[in-house]
């Protein structure tokens, strides 16, 4: 009897040990989307280059996904950082506001914008990167560029930052950060999240809201706009997805594996990022005086020193995000001051 059981009790480890793993993937068109494609190819990938295997399970509220994994129903999860910043506050900064922008000659340059993107993925996969991506039983798998986000206005005359004052504009309800710029804007926060925001914004219940171009045609924000509206060509972020595993459940082989991949893969989930934009009427584009290109940087600067002051955002990510903007501008105002490196936090990685 001893025998049965101490065979029957391996059997089950063993099973356990085998067992796949499953993912769950925010998508917010469903399993037609980019994200869910991708992901099914990064499935097969990993199982090959670790023997992990993933069972992938698409979402379209990334609330409810999020919420799986944090409860176990999932031992991975993929969703914006809005969302994952619960397992790791330190890698959902790289999306602050302005973290990644590159500011040119009165113009966001966004090639350098995605490079900078590119670069923080490339020092979170080294080896001294460890104390950022690993935060007690999560570790942070990918980080995965989706696309500038760019202000969406019902009205063209909201063409300033004085214009913002009084205007009602979207603020996601699990993201402080979103309504604390809102405020300090002077406008007025709607309370919304990734399943309601634009039904608000296309029925007139906000002013302004913000996505990226990706999610202009699935959400139909083209109605929002209306005929006196457009899109602001000054992102507030650049916005990515992020993978969060539960390190018990991979083998050690898994998460290096699986940044790499991500990285190989950048460029082909940016041309996404590139289509969508192209798709967007010229017309609709709204692009500010040069002059106003340093004001809107320097008040994303002020809004994260303010964030991160309070908490919310991770002094260390900001720190490894400055080092890479000055790496790639190092003649900007900005790679002359102190702020955003002389935090006392885990040294973060010098970028590539």
């Amino acid at each position: 009897m001893k025998r049965l059981l101490l065979t029957l009790s391996l059997t089950s480890l063993l099973s356990t040990a085998h067992a796949a793993n499953r993912l769950c993937v925010f998508d917010m068109i469903g399993n037609v989307g980019e994200m869910a494609r991708a992901s099914r190819d990064f499935a097969l990938a990993m199982q090959k280059a670790t023997g992990a295997e993933l069972q992938v399970k698409v979402f379209t509220d990334e609330r409810v996904a999020v919420e799986d994994f944090r409860t176990g129903q999932c031992q991975a999860v993929l969703a914006t950082s809005f969302r994952t910043r619960a397992f790791n506050p330190v890698t959902a900064t790289i999306d602050a506001f302005g973290a990644a922008l590159i500011v040119r000659k009165g113009k966001v340059d966004m090639a350098a914008s995605h490079e900078v993107m590119r670069l923080a993925a490339q020092a979170l996969n080294s080896p001294n990167a460890q104390a950022l991506v690993v935060q007690g039983r999560y570790e942070t798998a990918a980080v995965i560029d989706v696309g500038a986000v760019y202000g969406l206005f019902n009205d063209r005359s909201i063409n300033s930052p004085a214009a913002l004052a009084g205007k009602r504009m979207i603020a996601f309800d699990h993201d402080r950060a979103q309504t604390m710029m809102i405020l300090k804007a002077g406008a007025q926060p709607v309370s919304a999240d990734i399943t309601n925001f634009a039904s608000k914004f296309n029925n007139g219940l906000a002013d302004i809201a913000a996505a990226p171009a990706v999610a202009l045609k699935p959400l139909e924000l083209y109605k929002g706009l209306g005929t006196k509206g457009g899109i602001f060509r000054l992102p507030y972020m650049v916005v990515s997805y992020q993978l969060i595993i539960d390190r018990a459940r991979f083998p050690a082989s898994f998460a290096p594996a699986s940044r790499q991949y991500w990285l190989d893969h950048f460029d082909e989930v940016l041309q996404a990022v590139h289509r969508a934009e192209a798709e967007v009427p010229a017309a609709l584009w709204m692009d500010p005086p040069a002059e106003q290109a340093g004001q809107y940087a320097a008040f994303f600067r002020d809004t994260r020193l303010t964030l991160a002051e309070e908490g919310y955002y991770s002094k260390a990510g900001l720190k490894l995000m400055k080092r890479i903007r000055c790496k790639l501008q190092s003649a900007d105002a900005e790679c002359t001051m102190p702020t955003e490196i002389t935090w006392d936090e885990p040294r973060a990685p010098k970028s590539p």
